[in-house]
């Protein structure tokens, strides 16, 4: 057959052809195109009345959210679709109320209201840090990646760290958010919604975990290990089987510390090279890890936000309503916009109600980005931007 001749494959079942069957879909196309130009005047009119109602609110200063309304709307809407469309009718006006939501936001805030405060600059003279644990811990290496050589305060516990940026004694604070393996530290997550704490910086370290002991200490002479929980937990396949101890400290650093106090050839440590430098240990067995791609990112808090044209990644606390598909309704908006969501943990927050965190792909200062955060606000009860800043 000739490149000019038009083809036409005869199905043999029902003698119809492809250009029978895409003239059906032209027909059809045709349909819902003239379908669209009358839904569509009416999605203005709906959101025009939204504005209306949003003048009311303002004026009588009525929250945005009205729960109960929406539950009538929605369940209006899925009676008159019928059975067929339940689940599609309750998507569509849950969309409908999110979108005027986000309209009757913008227009009470009248650009006014921003999800995450003006950024303040960062400091670079006189800075000091805090970190949790001793010299040699984790935490103590990802602050000296992320600062170099600035004054450190080290403290007992994670809170701690928390509570020395908020009353100004450590400009900044560096704890551990998250673990390749074991995943995300919760307690940091409570923290950060406890406290008001923004993050300004996040980087991952390497944790290569090694027994530590006192020199001349061979591995037949050991019966105890000290080390954090997590330590144990991130070794075990080193430490099945061995019959020893374990004993549980705060810190890798602290169990190193106490070894080499003890110095009595029985017991031994789980931590870093750098503990086993600074309490003068040897390395008994380096990097006993479970696996070689063992990492802890690290976040850098401060008591406000760091941010600049170059920062990619924004992190979000918020909770939704109590019912089916809240979460979806408020992720929905990342989705249409292509702004990728990195990962989500939740925290309980009451017996029977969850608080989100997010971290998401973009930069606050991108007009797109910042619009779709004040539409996913808006089928929030709660919406917060705790971060917007650069992994290092």
């Amino acid at each position: 057959m000739s490149s000019g001749t038009a083809s036409c494959i005869v199905d043999e079942r029902t003698g119809t052809g492809d250009m029978d069957v895409r003239a059906q879909m032209n027909v059809l196309r045709g349909r819902i195109d003239g379908i669209d130009e009358r839904l569509l005047p009416l999605f203005r009119e709906r959101m025009d009345v939204s504005l209306q109602m949003a003048e009311v609110k303002l004026r009588e200063n009525i929250p945005i959210q009205d729960v109960a309304r929406e539950r009538v709307v929605v369940d209006r809407a899925v009676s008159l679709a019928g059975d067929g469309l339940r689940k599609e009718a309750t998507l569509l006006m849950r969309t409908l109320l999110s979108l005027s939501r986000e309209r009757q936001r913008r227009r009470m805030f009248q650009g006014g209201m921003s999800p995450l405060p003006p950024a303040r600059e960062p400091r670079r003279q006189n800075i000091t840090c805090a970190f949790r644990g001793l010299p040699g811990e984790w935490s103590e290496q990802a602050l000296l990646k992320l600062f170099l050589d600035v004054p450190r305060l080290n403290v007992e516990f994670p809170e701690d760290v928390f509570l020395a940026v908020k009353e100004k004694r450590a400009d900044y604070g560096v704890v551990a958010i998250e673990n390749s393996r074991t995943g995300a530290i919760g307690e940091t997550y409570d923290l950060l919604g406890k406290y008001g704490s923004f993050i300004v910086g996040r980087t991952w370290i390497d944790i290569r975990h090694c027994l530590l002991a006192p020199v001349g200490t061979t591995l037949s002479d050991v019966r105890e290990v000290f080390s954090h929980p997590e330590g144990f937990r991130q070794c075990s396949r080193f430490l099945n089987g061995r019959g020893w101890d374990l004993t549980a400290c705060r810190n890798t650093a602290f169990a190193a510390e106490a070894v080499a106090k003890a110095n009595d050839g029985r017991t031994a440590a789980i931590g870093s090279r750098r503990a086993a430098e600074v309490n003068g240990l040897a390395i008994l067995a380096p990097d006993v890890m479970d696996s070689a791609d063992n990492r802890t990112s690290f976040v850098v808090i401060a008591s406000g936000p760091e941010y600049d044209e170059k920062s990619d990644l924004i992190s979000v606390t918020f909770s939704t309503a109590h019912r089916s598909g809240a979460l979806c309704e408020t992720l929905m908006p990342f989705m249409a916009q292509g702004i990728n969501l990195l990962r989500i943990e939740s925290r309980p927050a009451t017996p029977d109600r969850y608080r989100f965190f997010a971290e998401l792909a973009g930069n606050i200062l991108d007009a797109n980005t910042l619009a779709t955060l004040e539409q996913a606000a808006s089928s929030c009860e709660y919406f917060e931007v705790i971060g917007c800043y650069s992994n290092t």
